[in-house]
């Protein structure tokens, strides 16, 4: 008869969260919706970043909700504590969807926060218990290896499904990028490292909530030799321009002759996300077919995949972050593991694999 497995052996095997909000009903939110998965268990609480410090040295633990605005010691503050003491522990900020919570959170992830999620309002609970459980479980794979070693097409992209390339290829007109987990961080990285003369108009897609965008697109844009701005309906596509798609709104394009324009819809989330990257790729492809590059950044899921397809199907070209770089290999691992990259690319070099295969403005204008 096999003995029954020890009470202790199920909890050792579960992600450890500290739950760290100034407010109660947060704090049993967040507790509910962890403990309720298998996967993930709360190992402790604390109202404000200086119990938490305190927490963290009595209770060891896997990750951190930590929230933004909180009394005596703000997120912010613990964060940089907690980098210092413990410099690899995942920390998922938990901000308000306001232009201070906002500005807090991008302030927190460029300090070494690893992701965010917006609290949500009372009718978004359940959407939100959703996205909490799986950016912690997202998190949690990278300090814990899984049970079984994930597919060899997901840790090294085999040879391409597609026809190699012949010939040499004419530079981009466009580029679209999608981002998800890990985004603002890695398109601070790039954005700024675009050069002044670029010609070919970019359009981005990063998993963000409203005033969140605007606020990236307003910081992205102090350090960019381009100009950077949430994207507006029915805009015209400029190039050397830079475009995010503004939170909740999917971001596509239309052509008219020889002008471009950006269209807005509020249609259903795609892969869980709106705005989402393969509306955007769609259209993209539509568009810019053999004259369009795109790349896709950090992020978990698959969002973007088949939009990258239909660009390669059309002659379009696509890049894809490599893992050692990403926050999480998720969007760029599926397309790279699917063989649609044509080249497969680390963060720190991304702004140039772009500028040698974008338009430059060389001669005077570009063209969209």
């Amino acid at each position: 008869m096999t003995a029954p497995a020890s009470a202790s052996a199920e909890p050792a095997a579960r992600l450890r969260v500290l739950v760290v909000d100034d407010s109660v009903v947060i704090r049993r939110m967040l507790t509910n919706a962890i403990d309720a998965d298998p996967a993930l268990r709360v190992v402790g609480t604390a109202a404000n970043g200086r119990l938490a410090l305190a927490k963290l040295q009595s209770s060891p633990c896997d990750m951190v909700t930590l929230d933004v605005e909180m009394p005596e010691m703000s997120g912010l503050e613990a964060l940089l504590e907690i980098r210092r003491a413990h410099p690899s522990l995942p920390v998922l900020m938990c901000s308000s969807l306001t232009e201070r919570g906002a500005n807090a959170t991008l302030d927190a992830l460029a300090r070494g926060a690893n992701d965010y999620i917006a609290k949500p309002s009372a009718s978004a609970s359940g959407a939100f218990a959703a996205e909490l459980v799986e950016k912690l479980k997202a998190l949690g794979r990278t300090v814990r290896k899984p049970p079984d070693p994930p597919p060899a097409a997901l840790r090294r992209p085999p040879a391409p499904l597609v026809a190699p390339r012949t010939g040499a290829s004419e530079p981009a007109a466009a580029i679209a990028i999608g981002v998800s987990t890990g985004g603002p961080n890695a398109l601070a990285e790039v954005i700024p490292r675009l050069p002044a003369n670029l010609a070919a108009p970019v359009l981005i897609v990063q998993h963000m909530p409203p005033v969140f965008t605007k606020m990236l697109a307003d910081r992205l844009g102090r350090t960019a030799a381009v100009p950077v701005m949430e994207a507006q309906h029915g805009q015209e596509v400029a190039p050397g321009s830079v475009y995010i798609a503004p939170g909740d709104w999917h971001m596509t394009l239309v052509r008219d002759g020889a002008r471009v324009t950006l269209s807005l819809n509020q249609e259903p989330p795609e892969n869980s996300c709106r705005p989402a990257v393969d509306p955007l790729f769609r259209s993209f492809a539509a568009v810019y077919g053999a004259s369009g590059l795109g790349v896709i950044l950090t992020g978990m899921g698959r969002d973007g995949f088949h939009g990258c397809e239909l660009l390669r199907a059309a002659g379009g070209h696509v890049l894809a972050q490599d893992e050692a770089t990403s926050v999480v290999w998720g969007m760029p691992g599926i397309v790279a593991g699917s063989g649609l990259a044509d080249e497969v690319v680390p963060l720190p070099q991304m702004a140039a694999a772009i500028a040698r295969r974008a338009r430059l403005n060389r001669t005077g204008k570009g063209t969209p």
